[in-house]
Parts: structure tokens; C-alpha cells; sequence
């Protein structure tokens, strides 16, 4: 069973990736002229190379962001795998695949480009330029933060603390208490 949603989850992450990827493959080819306007003083697609991070902050730290993208790979990948195969954890299990497929979609973009490849800008507010990835990834840290605060309870994620490491800090928290 486990087997299968990992399967199922690796799917999910390729196609939400291939996804990303197609539109910044279509920014790249269609968008480096200009501005295209969809909603007039609203919302437009704009092509821009990010060389930072978020709202491109620290503009030419590409080894670091790299490098954080692959810390939350792997722990977020580990939490994945570590999940019990039941049905209370399937929101969780397509959450986590949204916010991999976003940390990956950018980090190929780092790894083969040298930046991240933004396009989408809402004019209105003068929001930052983003991509499909930035979505994934912030619509699934809004998601994890109100599934952790209204569904989950503490007790739900034993399971991703190994047993040797729990038991260390059961006993630590008992010896505490006294």
C-alpha cells in the first residue's frame, strides 16, 4: 500500500513539475519582448530571470537557495514517505506533493539556468513577479500551516519520528516532569 502512494505521489510530482517547467519553457520563448497584459492595469505576464529568492531577495546566492531547496526536499520527501498509508493523511500526502514539485520545479531552473524563470505579475498591487512553482509552493505552505492548526493533532505524526529518537525524548520529557 505504501508502495503505491509513493508511486502514486512520484506521478503526481512529475506532472506538477512537467507543468512548471512547460510554462517557463513558453515564458522563455514568447515573453523576453515585453509585457503581455491579460486583465489591463491588473494582472500580466511579464518575463523576468530571478537570480534571488522570494520578491528577489538576495539577488546571486544561487548555491544557497540550491542548497536550502535540497534540505527541503529531503525533509519534506522523508515526511512523505514516513506518512501512514490512511485516508486522514491523503490531503497531507497531495500537499507535500505540491510543495516538492514546487521546491524541484525552481531548483531545476537554479541547477540549469542559473535563475528562476518569473512571469506572472499582478500590476495592480505591484506584487513581485512569480511562477507556477512559487504556487505550489506557497499554496501548500498556507495549506500545511491550516491543516497542521484545524485537522491534525500532535499524536498524528508519530510516525515520522523514528522509534529510537522517540523514546529518547519520551524519556527525556518524563525526566523533566520530575
Amino acid at each position: 500500500m505504501k508502495r503505491n502512494s509513493c508511486i502514486c505521489g512520484m506521478i503526481g510530482m512529475i506532472v506538477l513539475i512537467l507543468l512548471d517547467q512547460w510554462t517557463k519553457l513558453l515564458a522563455v520563448r514568447h515573453l523576453k519582448d515585453g509585457s503581455y497584459p491579460l486583465i489591463d492595469g491588473v494582472f500580466s505576464l511579464q518575463y523576468l530571470e530571478n537570480r534571488g529568492a522570494a520578491f528577489g531577495m538576495m539577488q546571486g546566492h544561487q548555491w544557497l537557495f540550491a542548497v536550502m531547496a535540497v534540505i527541503i526536499v529531503s525533509v519534506f520527501g522523508y515526511a512523505y514517505y514516513r506518512l501512514p498509508c490512511q485516508r486522514r493523511f491523503r490531503i497531507l500526502r497531495i500537499v507535500l506533493c505540491f510543495l516538492l514539485a514546487g521546491a524541484l520545479g525552481n531548483l531545476i531552473d537554479r541547477l540549469t539556468r542559473n535563475f528562476v524563470v518569473d512571469f506572472f505579475y499582478f500590476e495592480l498591487i505591484n506584487f513581485p513577479i512569480f511562477n507556477v512553482a512559487d504556487c505550489y509552493v506557497t499554496l501548500s505552505a498556507v495549506m500545511l500551516i491550516l491543516l497542521y492548526l484545524f485537522y491534525y493533532k500532535d499524536g498524528d505524526f508519530e510516525n515520522l519520528i523514528p522509534k529510537k529518537y522517540r523514546s529518547q525524548k519520551e524519556s527525556k520529557k518524563d525526566n523533566d516532569q520530575i
